[in-house]
Order: C-alpha cells, then sequence, then structure tokens
C-alpha cells in the first residue's frame, strides 16, 4: 500500500506568480532542481496532481516524428491491429 502523506501550505507570491513551496514532497519522490514533472488539474474536485515525468530517450536514428506517425496508424487501425494478435 503506498504511504500518503498530507501536508499544508500557503500560496505565496513569487513575482507576478502564484506558487507554493514542497521541497519535503519533492525530495521524497527524488526530485530534484531541473527535472520534469507532469500537471494534472482537476477542477472539479479542487486537486492539482503532480507527477514525475517519465524520461524516455529514443533510439539513435528515430525521430518524435516517426513515433507520432506510428502511434497515428496504431491508433487508427487499433480494431485490426487486436484481430490480427488473436489469430
Amino acid at each position: 500500500m503506498n504511504k500518503v502523506i498530507e501536508m499544508e501550505r500557503r500560496v505565496t507570491k513569487f513575482g507576478k506568480s502564484l506558487g507554493l513551496t514542497m521541497d519535503e514532497a519533492l525530495k521524497q519522490l527524488g526530485l530534484e532542481a531541473g527535472d520534469t514533472v507532469t500537471i494534472d488539474v482537476n477542477e472539479e474536485n479542487g486537486e492539482i496532481i503532480i507527477r514525475r515525468a517519465r524520461k524516455v530517450r529514443l533510439p539513435a536514428g528515430i525521430s518524435h516524428d516517426f513515433l507520432d506517425t506510428l502511434s497515428q496508424v496504431m491508433e487508427e487501425y487499433d480494431d485490426t491491429l487486436k484481430g490480427l494478435k488473436d489469430r
């Protein structure tokens, strides 16, 4: 079971932006300055979820365009590909 740690912080003004400090929470995830995170905002229930971004490195010679095209083809032919899997 995951251990959930609750923290309470005040929203603070940083220049023209709003923000909050949460050094301990970030350290617990192993995050450091310069790391990338993804942020999901749920307006309905007032939740903000911050996750460590998955770092994926492409093999040499594979471009982002290729992966985008591959993803589109797989989405377009999803039913066909699933049918081939079951043969």
